[in-house]
């Protein structure tokens, strides 16, 4: 109801105005002598004008007002509401007449103006709503249509490229010189992918702005196609998403620094160990150095044997200094190395790294390595890391057990597709109700352990397209499982 009386103020506002006017009318016709057929023609285009801001009931009240008036001041008799002359009675219904239909026809004209300037309005605040939605998202929106070529573009879009949108227009030709030139043939072939399977595409590449600049963006391309089946159009998107690979890439080098400090971690707990390990080589090169000192010292040097000698020798040297350099090697920090890998060859060098570990607790390892598989791609240090960690918390979980302690590490070709590796202890199993915590970032049930080992591996076996899960054993224990791909893709 509150609604209405600001429209019926409207209406009566209107009708005032008009019995002003027409009143004003009446007494210049009148005084100056008008006729019937002048003074029609006088009311009607005020009528007229009126129905421009008024409404049509309104106009029809004005206009059944000027016949009121045409009859008492104009038809013959006059100051009568009588109408005796036939030719006044027919240019009176004809006024009538004309002036519904004109005032009609106005006021719809009038309204269907008034729709289109709404909408257009609507549609301008739309288009600005629009552009201010992309210029906070960082993204533009863009149109091909693939008989022509045209292309069109979001101001927005523009501005991403860095171009002005009041100067230059977008092209083809600017769509193409844009792409970072390393990324050109990936994305032509994205794209022709895309048009020959009639289907939406998405991607990420590199964009060079005119003043060099790099941004990363990711486009998605939505096709258009007819009712005969043809792909007639493209419409997509181009988002600005350089915050995001600078984040990612700056997670990446934080888990990067994480795995070298757990890397590091792990290794001054075995620094005795490694101690042990490598003065076992050193002290037999000794040993066989004095020996063939000796064969070479009698009378007759005993040639044969002072060789055998020298050779062991080169072993046991050759020996340590491959321990040594596999040390350095897990403490070197440094971005990942895709290269093929013998998981086979990773598990026995991280067992000479811990054997010593595991006798100090009385723990022994046993193996079951199946020979001949394919290797896998990925970064030997980080794999080396997994099962150097998977061992240690086996390690630990037997530390304090009685009976029988057992550390098993199998390796094994699984669907013909993936390299299986497993590390299971007889220790003291999983905790009971977090067995599925135990990946989770500082997460741990060792008295002075981190969190992060289990947690790191995780992250590494996923980053070679694998996964790393967990197990109970019976009666006791657990078991660490990760697969990874084999990949037929060879190495650059």
């Amino acid at each position: 109801m509150s609604n209405d009386i600001p429209l019926l103020r409207r209406f009566a506002a209107q009708c005032l105005l008009g019995g002003i006017i027409l009143a004003l009318l009446t007494f210049v016709c009148f005084r100056l002598g008008f006729k019937l057929g002048t003074t029609g023609f006088v009311y009607l285009t005020a009528i007229v004008l009126l129905s421009l801001r008024g409404s049509f009931v309104s106009s029809a009240i004005l206009s059944l007002a000027a016949i009121a008036c045409l009859s008492y001041f104009f038809a013959t008799p006059i100051f009568s509401f009588k109408v005796n002359l036939s030719q006044n009675i027919v240019l009176v219904t004809a006024f009538l007449s004309t002036t519904l239909i004109v005032t009609r026809l106005v006021t719809r004209v009038r309204r269907q103006a008034e729709a289109a300037f709404q909408s257009n309005d609507a549609l301008r605040r739309s288009e600005a709503y629009l552009h201010e939605a992309q210029r906070l998202g960082r993204m533009g929106s863009w149109a091909q249509n693939l008989s022509s070529g045209a292309m069109s573009a979001s101001p927005a879009l523009l501005h991403l490229f860095g171009r002005d949108p009041d100067k230059e227009k977008p092209t083809e030709k600017l769509f193409r010189e844009i792409i970072h030139p390393e990324d050109r043939l990936f994305v032509e072939q994205a794209v022709t992918q895309g048009r020959n399977s009639k289907a939406d595409f998405g991607f990420d590449h590199r964009i060079v702005l005119p003043h060099g600049t790099i941004k990363h963006v990711h486009s998605v391309a939505h096709p258009v196609i007819d009712g005969s089946g043809d792909l007639v159009e493209y419409i997509g998107t181009i988002m600005d998403v350089t915050e995001r690979k600078q984040a990612e890439e700056t997670l990446r080098q934080a888990q990067a620094d994480l795995a070298h400090a757990s890397r590091v971690t792990i290794m001054g707990e075995l620094t005795a160990s490694l101690a042990h390990e490598v003065n076992q080589p050193i002290a037999a090169a000794v040993i066989n150095a004095g020996a063939c000192l000796g064969w070479l010292a009698g009378d007759t040097p005993n040639l044969e044997e002072a060789r055998d000698a020298a050779n062991r020798i080169v072993n046991d040297g050759t020996r340590a200094a491959e321990i040594v350099t596999r040390i350095r090697l897990f403490f070197k920090k440094g971005t990942p190395t895709r290269e093929l890998v013998d998981i086979d060859e990773v598990i026995r060098q991280t067992i000479v790294l811990l054997r010593s570990e595991a006798t100090r607790y009385s723990i022994s390892i046993r193996t079951w390595l199946a020979a001949g598989f394919p290797q896998v791609v990925g970064d030997h240090v980080q794999l080396q890391q997994v099962i150097m960690n998977l061992i240690m918390n086996g390690i630990d979980a037997m530390k304090d057990v009685d009976g029988a302690r057992e550390l098993s590490v199998r390796s094994r070709l699984a669907d013909g597709e993936q390299v299986m590796v497993s590390v299971s202890d007889t220790g003291v199993g999983l905790p009971p109700q977090q067995a599925d915590q135990v990946f989770n970032a500082f997460f741990t049930t060792k008295t002075h352990g981190t969190g992060m080992g289990l947690s790191i591996s995780r992250s590494i076996v996923e980053a070679h397209g694998g996964r790393l899960w967990a197990a109970p054993n019976a009666p006791r224990g657990a078991t660490f499982q990760f697969a990874l791909p084999i990949e037929d893709e060879p190495i650059a």
